[in-house]
């Protein structure tokens, strides 16, 4: 049991390894997606903000009526007491207690619209500062990850190159080795063709100026004089 449980959570890391290398390989995508959502989030608050802000300025336009209203019938009331019609001047004091319900109710209202402005706007204004930061940090990313890209490629480039450049210049030597051998045989071969028509000894004093040539026309005319200054002479 106790080994199952370890195959387990064997196969749960390993799960989770490959889960993180999917993620981290698609990280930039992840990243400009999270930045896009959180653009419409705060596209939509930023309407949001306008929409709160538009009542709240209807709010306080109402109110400002209710106040002038209320300020108008207290001083009926007043007016109705100084004629001395207090039956008026009730009916008057009970208009006048309907507009201050009214009254505090569009304070309250108008006091919640205000509230929820200003929390939206501290709210948006902390999503700005958020997003910003997020697109300087993906910029960053990404500007990084294009550097390494190409530092990489230049990087394999530059070793297949000197790869290619050092297999050339082997080649190279080997045609230099097989064209130095080529010469040594060559030159062997006319020395053995050489050595077969003529005796290699004479023809290296020949060549040395030491042994006459064969054929010469002055060593064959010596010769006959010699032999003809032999003949002349008694036996």
């Amino acid at each position: 049991m106790a080994v199952w449980n370890k195959l387990v959570t064997a196969l749960r890391g390993a799960a989770h390894e490959a889960g993180e290398a999917v993620t981290d390989s698609q990280a930039l995508r992840i990243l400009d997606q999270e930045i896009r959502d959180a653009d419409n989030d705060l596209s939509k608050s930023r309407e949001a903000l306008a929409e709160i802000m538009a009542k709240q300025k209807l709010a306080a336009g109402k109110l400002q009526t209710t106040q002038s209203r209320l300020a108008e019938y207290e001083g009926y009331a007043v007016k109705a007491l100084d004629t001395g019609d207090e039956t008026l001047a009730l009916e008057v004091a009970g208009k006048v207690a309907l507009l201050e319900a009214q009254r505090d109710e569009e304070q309250a209202q108008l006091q919640a619209f205000t509230l929820s402005v200003e929390q939206l706007r501290e709210a948006i204004q902390t999503a700005q500062t958020n997003i910003r930061r997020l697109k300087q940090q993906a910029d960053t990313v990404k500007a990084t990850e294009s550097v390494q890209r190409a530092q990489a490629t230049v990087a394999g480039r530059y070793t297949g190159s000197q790869s290619r450049v050092q297999t050339a210049l082997d080649s190279l030597e080997r045609i230099k080795q097989k064209q130095a051998e080529r010469g040594a045989r060559l030159q062997s071969a006319a020395e053995l063709a050489q050595d077969g028509t003529e005796d290699a000894l004479d023809a290296k004093l020949r060549a040395a100026g030491i042994a006459p040539q064969a054929g010469d026309a002055r060593t064959v005319l010596e010769r006959l004089k010699a032999q003809r200054a032999g003949g002349d002479k008694p036996a």
